[in-house]
């Protein structure tokens, strides 16, 4: 992608409150390890900033705006782990302008390595403001923001891709019209979350339309939705022909997925089936990675007890247990805890398959008249100034 090298075709999608510092530098070093041991080897004569042997992960949603004003939150946000090799932010914004200067000022400062534009967000907050899934609908909106950003980025090497989804709902898909504008506008790659906005992350994903995209660009199309396991990475790339995979959900408490990607989609059948041992070993790895991030142990604690619920999806352990661990809040608490559970356990199949909640059809929150045209108008301009003042990501 651009001048990105992507030694294994894998991508840690973005995801609010999740895809932070920490848990991206676990997720790859299991791809990492997931490697046959030729592409191991390479790990040492990777060139930074270019060579992602086992993938890319990417940042949680940053928001234009709280760059530019340089919100204390917003630079925690965007600094990178120690031993990050591909530096990859992924730009939330509604405004062409400001989301250009974003982009300026992260390459300006030589701050990323790869920006991803999110289009895909179908979190109520952002689309009823005109934002995330429900903004390529205007055409026109969407086609300067992507034509600025890469306009910002190009000139420093720096290769811009966009994620969306197939459209609002049924009757209203956006993902043909806007793939071809980025690719005209010079996006290196496009993701295509499999499923509308209606949808959220409900039923199937259509893969069907990750492969209608593949026919229809030149540039690498990515597939996202409802990849679970190795195997399902491998279906995908084979029913579609997409170039590569992103993973949201399927990592959840589940950083070791990576290293059955790397390992599956460079044609190795090893895979990773953690003892409950292991994973309190990792737990806690992540709960130390995350108080040297926030430089705050309780806040650390308080961000770690929704991944540790995770963690331990399937394996056998009481509902009082599971309620005190999630409420710690000290690393020693943690410790403790964690020491008093059967360590003996293996990998359990219950720990296996679909994460995170599904739900189901809902209807899009939209600003009033949003559907009655494609193009923007005033009224929509001036809801749109405020699209990102109640939007997390910094």
């Amino acid at each position: 992608m651009g001048r990105l090298r992507l030694g294994t075709p894998l991508v840690l999608a973005p995801m609010a409150g999740v895809t932070n510092a920490p848990f991206r530098r676990l997720c790859r070093e299991a791809g990492e390890q997931g490697l046959p041991s030729h592409l191991r080897a390479s790990l040492d004569t990777a060139q930074p900033g270019i060579d992602a042997p086992a993938g890319l992960y990417v940042s949680e949603m940053i928001t234009s705006r709280a760059l530019i004003e340089e919100t204390p939150e917003t630079m925690r946000m965007i600094t990178p782990d120690p031993t990050e090799r591909v530096r990859s932010i992924q730009l939330y914004g509604v405004d062409p302008a400001t989301m250009a200067r974003a982009a300026a000022i992260l390459c300006e400062r030589d701050l990323v390595d790869h920006i991803d534009m999110n289009f895909g967000c179908p979190v109520p907050k952002v689309t009823r403001k005109g934002g995330g899934s429900a903004l390529p609908w205007k055409s026109d909106l969407f086609n300067a923001i992507v034509q600025q950003v890469v306009a910002a980025a190009k000139p420093y090497g720096v290769p811009v891709t966009v994620k969306m989804r197939i459209g609002i709902d049924d009757e209203h898909i956006t993902f043909k019209d806007a793939a071809l504008a980025a690719q005209d506008a010079g996006i290196d790659a496009v993701a295509l979350h499999a499923r509308t906005a209606a949808e959220h992350y409900s039923g199937q994903a259509h893969w069907d339309q990750i492969a209608t995209l593949v026919q229809m660009l030149e540039i690498p199309v990515l597939g996202n939705g409802d990849v679970f396991e190795a195997e399902d990475a491998l279906a995908m790339m084979d029913q579609t022909g997409c170039a590569g995979v992103v993973v949201g959900r399927g990592c959840q408490g589940r950083p070791w997925l990576f290293h059955d990607l790397a390992a599956a989609l460079n044609g190795s059948e090893d895979r990773f089936r953690p003892t409950l041992a292991q994973v309190a070993e990792l737990i806690l790895c992540h709960a130390e990675l995350m108080i040297e991030n926030f430089a705050d142990e309780f806040r650390a604690m308080r961000e770690m007890r929704k991944h540790i619920g995770w963690y331990l999806r399937g394996y056998q352990i009481g509902g009082p247990t599971r309620g005190d661990l999630n409420r710690v809040s000290s690393l020693a608490e943690l410790q403790e805890r964690l020491a008093a559970l059967d360590l003996s356990q293996g990998y359990p199949q219950a720990a296996q398959g679909r994460r995170g909640r599904a739900g189901g059809v809902k209807r899009p929150h939209l600003p009033d008249g949003w559907l009655d045209s494609r193009e923007i108008d005033e009224a929509a301009r001036e809801l749109l100034k405020g699209a990102e003042l109640d939007t997390s990501g910094g």
